[in-house]
């Protein structure tokens, strides 16, 4: 087992506390900041839309909101859940739910000419 003793000054240790206080004020404050509820102001900015897009959207009832009285309320998370929801699958994507389906849908044919048979078999008996 290596051992490795270093020398550490005062400075040196209150330098990393620092640092580590500081990246974890920082997380804190991106953790607070994802769910951050704001104004019109932030649903521009998150889906990076005009302002009377987002109102058309709004009174189309087709993006996240809330309203108190004449204003309007926007959820970072809310609204970055909402443009994830709109993601437009790819050819691949697509290739294999048919592949999925089409194995599928051969799968319940057989069984349900299978599940017949026996039925069938029943019923002479």
């Amino acid at each position: 087992m290596d051992i490795t003793v270093t020398n550490l000054t005062i400075e040196d240790i209150s330098r990393a506390i620092r640092n580590e206080l500081q990246n974890y004020f920082e997380q804190l404050e991106e953790k607070e900041r994802e769910d951050e509820i704001c104004g019109i102001e932030l649903a521009i900015e998150v889906t990076r839309l005009a302002k009377p897009t987002i109102y058309g959207l709004v009174s189309e009832r087709k993006i996240p909101h809330s309203k108190r009285g004449k204003k309007l309320y926007f959820s970072r998370r809310e609204l970055k859940e909402w443009l994830t929801e709109g993601k437009r699958k790819t050819q691949d994507e697509i290739a294999d739910e048919a592949a999925n389906f089409d194995v599928k849908r051969k799968e319940a044919i057989t069984s349900a000419k299978s599940n017949n048979r026996f039925q069938k078999s029943k019923r002479q008996s």
